[in-house]
């Protein structure tokens, strides 16, 4: 690890959590340099959700490379951006009856949500987004304004504005309904005089500990932005791409954002890209407005599209949420099992986690767990959820395997702390 501590900048975060080399990586393992093998419930932060180098991805990713097919095309008409674009038509969108145009913003999540953010507020021509409390969206400074994670907005070093932010789902106690606050707000002579533009929201908030909100609770969010003129942006980007068992992680509340941000596991095979999905009476950029030079990302559309041959149908999510049930049982059994650290399940499909209030137990067992040859990380402000984003891929052998390691880790980590 010398090298990376002389040469690389003090920012960086995860290779001091996990202090090994990593050499290769096939489906649901890692290997470091000297060929330990470690199961993976982290994949890239749910950036591979169909595990590490998939064979059919890597292979259609090998062909055009080998066919010198354009690596670099910015927004240009390419073959492969065609291809992406024709099949996540067929696929994903009208399957569900969504009619969204496509906008490929930059790279990365925090571009889509940079991306979401401008084109709302130019579409309705009104500066202010709600937000919620624990929402994470990005590091950019837009994305920054409507994250709720104090340390990481002060990194940007300025004001963040034109942004409120709001309790999410059961941030009041679990009979609350926060809608009421919005409401309230949106009433207001502040409301009135300063109208926002649109709501940001994560179902599932990954970063932020793992809350989810309820369907109904998305509802009355979705009837409050119709009512009062507000576009809804559901970030999409860590939850989406089947973590939760659909493809969209709002599927199941039967709401239709007015934008949706996607990134991480879109590309299938953790290279850059993001999409932001834009109703098209809402898409109303000038050419040109919003730019960026590695929009066109040409290797990660010959993967993605080939990531979606996994949506042809209906098994792949019917596999997902058969996972999703065993993550489940495992962890309420832990839960049981332990009742001194008053954990408390939290997450939804396969974005699932403990949640204990007894400090530094999650950090503890996340250690453990990596000794034991589990790599997966803890979320929420005080890092007191201990998260699992397994690939989606993962056969059940290997997922209950590393959900053993994972109690292991997790009672070593008690009777260290007692």
């Amino acid at each position: 690890m010398e090298t990376f501590e002389r040469l690389e900048s003090a920012v960086r975060s995860y290779s001091r959590v996990w202090p090994v080399v990593f050499a290769t990586a096939r489906g649901h393992q890692l290997f470091d340099e000297a060929g330990r093998a470690y199961i993976d419930f982290f994949s890239g932060a749910g950036t591979l959700n169909y595990g590490h180098n998939p064979p059919a991805l890597k292979q259609a990713l090998i062909d055009y490379l080998e066919s010198d097919g354009v690596t670099h095309g910015l927004d240009m008409a390419t073959v492969a951006k065609r291809a992406f674009l024709e099949r996540f038509d067929e696929l994903i969108l009208r399957p569900r009856d969504l009619q969204y145009r496509i906008q490929f913003p930059g790279p990365t999540g925090t571009n889509a949500v940079e991306a979401a953010l401008k084109v709302a507020r130019k579409a309705t021509g009104r500066s202010l987004v709600i937000s919620f409390s624990h929402g994470f969206h990005g590091m950019t400074l837009g994305a920054l304004a409507v994250s709720a994670n104090e340390w990481k907005r002060a990194a940007g070093g300025v004001p963040l504005a034109h942004a409120r932010s709001m309790p999410f789902d059961g941030q009041l106690g679990e009979n609350v309904d926060t809608t009421t606050e919005i409401e309230t707000f949106l009433e207001s002579d502040e409301g009135r005089a300063n109208p926002p533009a649109a709501v940001i929201v994560e179902t599932v908030q990954g970063e932020g500990g793992l809350h989810t909100a309820s369907f109904e609770w998305l509802q009355r969010v979705r009837s409050l932005c119709d009512r009062f003129g507000m576009l809804l942006i559901v970030d999409d980007i860590q939850v989406g791409c089947g973590r939760t068992g659909p493809f969209f992680s709002f599927e199941p509340a039967a709401i239709v954002p007015d934008v949706v941000c996607l990134s991480k596991s879109i590309s299938g095979y953790g290279l850059p890209m993001a999409l932001v999905l834009i109703r098209p009476q809402f898409d109303v950029w000038e050419p040109g407005e919003h730019s960026g030079t590695f929009r066109g990302n040409n290797p990660a559309f010959v993967t993605a599209t080939k990531a979606l041959d996994y949506w042809t149908n209906d098994e792949f999510s019917c596999r997902t949420m058969a996972k999703s049930e065993i993550m489940t049982a495992a962890l309420r059994s832990l839960a049981d099992a332990h009742p001194a650290a008053r954990a408390s399940l939290r997450g939804r499909g396969m974005i699932q986690g403990l949640h204990s209030p007894m400090p530094g137990l999650a950090g503890a067992a996340a250690t453990a767990a990596f000794e034991g040859g589990l790599v997966l990380e803890t979320s929420g402000p005080d890092a007191n959820v201990i998260k699992l984003l397994p690939p989606l891929t993962i056969s059940d052998d290997a997922l209950e395997e590393g959900l053993a390691v994972l109690a292991t880790a997790w009672r070593t980590a008690l009777e260290a702390i007692d």
